[in-house]
Formats: structure tokens, sequence, C-alpha cells
């Protein structure tokens, strides 16, 4: 397996067993935090702002359906008000990831890869491919954490990683927000078919990058 795939299959697992655990110990179902947005939404829209924030912060930990709340914090505040909260726990967890992993990436590399050369290897590898991977990386969950992990772990520069994480970001949240606004119970139909219409566009875009990678580069 490619040095850099096998990094991303490692940090991939590793974030799916944290989710798994903690869904195990706790309980917890995404019934659970639907019903935090609408019940903090009958105390003030601040606190379904915060709520949002913090599970999309939480995000870099455990997996949560990130469009699903960006959805609904369109629902619930309207489109721009859900649309910045969304962007704030969405820039706060790749942000949060990038500096940690940045801090630890000599020893998280080192641990997950012993051979220096194959270490080199998939710097090199997400230095020439990163840029796209992190912008694609909502095509699945997780993806995105691991992409912001990586990219601090090989050091590359913030203001690169900042433009492909809103790249990543702003897009995907105003069109999910927007959904949201426009939606009521009654009447789901424009939140869900922009959960389909988005994911179907994002796996479509990351397979013919994929293809492209895999061309001039084994990653």
């Amino acid at each position: 397996m490619p040095p850099l795939l096998r990094i991303m299959l490692i940090l991939f697992i590793g974030f799916a067993a944290t989710f798994l655990l903690i869904k195990g110990v706790t309980g917890l179902s995404f019934a659970d935090v639907e019903n935090w947005l609408r019940n903090a939404r009958e105390i003030s829209a601040e606190y379904v702002v915060l709520l949002v924030i913090a599970l999309l912060v939480a995000d870099l930990l455990v997996s949560v359906p990130t469009l699903t709340i960006t959805l609904l914090s369109g629902f619930l505040l309207g489109q721009w008000l859900g649309a910045a909260a969304a962007l704030s726990g969405l820039y706060l967890a790749g942000c949060l990831g990038y500096s940690i992993s940045r801090q630890i990436g000599d020893r998280l590399l080192t641990l997950l890869l012993k051979e220096p050369a194959k270490r080199q290897h998939a710097i090199e590898s997400f230095e020439t491919h990163g840029f796209g991977m992190i912008i694609l990386a909502r095509a699945a969950p997780i993806l995105p954490e691991v992409t912001a992990c990586l990219a601090g772990a090989t050091r590359m520069p913030f203001g690169r990683f900042l433009l492909a994480w809103t790249l990543n970001s702003v897009p995907y949240v105003l069109v999910a927000t927007f959904a949201g606004s426009i939606s009521t119970l009654d009447e789901p139909q424009p939140a869900l078919f922009t959960a389909l219409g988005i994911s179907a566009t994002l796996w479509v875009s990351w397979f013919f990058y994929r293809r492209r990678m895999a061309g001039p580069a084994k990653v």
C-alpha cells in the first residue's frame, strides 16, 4: 500500500474507532443531537449557534454527520446565521486539527511509518496532492479531519491549508444552509435533494481526482 494511503487509512480507522467507542459507551444517536438543537432553539438562537459550533468542532474527535448538522443549522437559524455558525465550527475544527498535528507531526508520522524513506515519500505525495485532497475531502465522513491532520503533520504552509479549507467549506456550507433554510417539516425535499446532490457531486469529483492522482504519481 502506498505510504500516504496507509497513513490516511490508519487515521481514518482511528477516528472511526473513537466514534464507535463513545457511541457504545454513551448510546448517543443522531436523534439525540437533533433534539438538542431543537430544544436549544426553544431557549434562544444563541444556544443553537453555540451547539452547532461545538458539534462541528467535536467532529475532530468524534465523527458527526456534518452535512445534516449544517442543513439543520440553516433550518433552525436561517441561511446567513446558520452559515456563520457552521463555518465557525468547521474553521475551528480544521485549524485545531492542523495546529495539533503540526506540533506532534514528526512523532505521529514516525509512529505510523517506521521507515524514513516511506515517511518522506508520504510527505512528498501530500505536498503534491494535498491541496486538491483537502478541497474534495467532504466526499466522505472523517476525511476532512484526516486531511487537516495530514496538512499539519506534513507542515503544509498554513495559508495554503486555509485556502484549501475555505474552498472545501464555504460553498458546501452556503448551499447546505440555504437548502435547510427553505425546507420545512412538511416539505423537507430541498434539504434531502441538496444532501444527495452535494454527496454525489463530491463523490464523482473525488473519483476523477483520484484517477488523476494515480496517473502521474503513486500516493
